[in-house]
């Protein structure tokens, strides 16, 4: 048995963490947020949530399907989210609506879409072994083992391994921070050939817009767009269990958040808001609206591996950002990570 931490508690970090408790490890789980799911996230509004992070999810890979299937409690937590995808084109200031049936069926959390993380987290929570609030600062060798240094410069305690599931450019910062040199890390380059782009979300709530009388704007409830400022919007109300309230998600693209991503928020919100008119036709005021900026949300160039472990160092690195920007991306590479560490040495 190791004394392992695994510091994100996203779906990587959650599926390596469970399936290390599983294998008789003793696993403590730090997370900087208020709670488990990393960019499987809600946002609670009065007006009702906001899936600000990951829109939906996909299952492709045979162990995410088991898992879903398996574990016990979770059928009940993944809902077949059915609206079409369109493609949404703008030459010469023009709308043109494009149907297009989605390939694969795409799933969403419920009641929200950090539902199912923080449900798989659950029992580590109630083990005692999810520490959130809690940010991670630095590492730091003591003999064999690591300590971990909070924020607050407190040690955290000593390990055997260290697991890190969390954006490689967090990731190498704390690899940084260690005081060791940096060529003692192989991890390093893991993270230094990942290419991650930052991603503004606006909130949008109608709450004037009286459910049951028709939908705002148009007869579409997702869509892909070619808006040079915006990759996605969605009507969260389409989605199954939630608030009927008129709300929407927009999601600006990876090019012009990348641009933009040191702007003033006013100024962000405000383009966002013109762009998301010109889109949906939906020119009236909202009652309520929220910005938010995910430093490191979309994969452009991934590692190319499942997942990273150093021998020598006892680090590993999981993540979507190792091969891909998916939920089960995610899923794979915790899963990947974890089942190399019950290999005997």
């Amino acid at each position: 048995m190791k004394n392992i931490a695994v510091i994100g508690a996203g779906m990587a970090g959650v599926t390596a963490a469970r399936t290390l408790v599983q294998a008789g490890h003793r696993v403590s789980v730090f997370e900087k947020s208020k709670g488990a799911g990393g960019r499987m996230a809600t946002r609670d509004t009065p007006y009702g949530g906001f899936d600000h992070g990951a829109q939906y999810f996909t299952v492709r890979d045979e162990r995410f399907m088991r898992a879903l299937n398996e574990v016990p409690g979770t059928q009940a937590l993944c809902k077949p989210w059915s609206a079409s995808s369109v493609q949404v084109r703008d030459p010469l200031g023009r709308v043109i609506e494009v149907p297009k049936p989605p390939r694969e069926l795409h799933f969403v959390g419920a009641p929200a879409m950090n539902s199912l993380v923080r449900h798989w987290a659950s029992p580590l929570a109630e083990a005692g072994q999810l520490f959130c609030n809690t940010s991670v600062k630095a590492l730091r060798r003591k003999g064999k083992q690591w300590q971990l240094v909070s924020a607050e410069d407190k040690v955290l305690g000593s390990f055997d391994s260290v697991v890190l599931a969390i954006p490689n450019v967090q990731a190498a910062y704390l690899l940084r921070q260690s005081g060791a040199p940096a060529a003692q890390f192989k991890a390093l380059a893991a993270t230094e050939a990942v290419s991650v782009a930052p991603c503004w979300t606006l909130m949008l709530a109608f709450p004037l817009v009286q459910p049951g009388l028709g939908q705002m704007g148009p007869q579409w409830n997702v869509a892909q767009s070619t808006h040079h400022r915006i990759a996605w919007v969605a009507r969260e109300s389409s989605k199954p269990g939630r608030s009927p309230i008129e709300r929407w998600t927009v999601q600006a693209s990876a090019a012009w958040s990348q641009e933009h991503v040191q702007d003033d928020e006013a100024r962000v919100e405000a383009k966002l808001l013109k762009a998301f008119a010109e889109l949906t036709g939906i020119r009236a005021e909202p009652g309520f609206s929220q910005l938010h900026l995910w430093r490191y949300a979309k994969t452009l160039q991934a590692a190319g591996q499942a997942y990273f472990w150093d021998e020598e160092q006892h680090i590993g690195l999981c993540g979507d950002w190792l091969i891909g920007h998916r939920v089960e991306d995610a899923f794979v590479s915790g899963l990947s990570l974890a089942l190399s560490l019950q290999a005997p040495a």
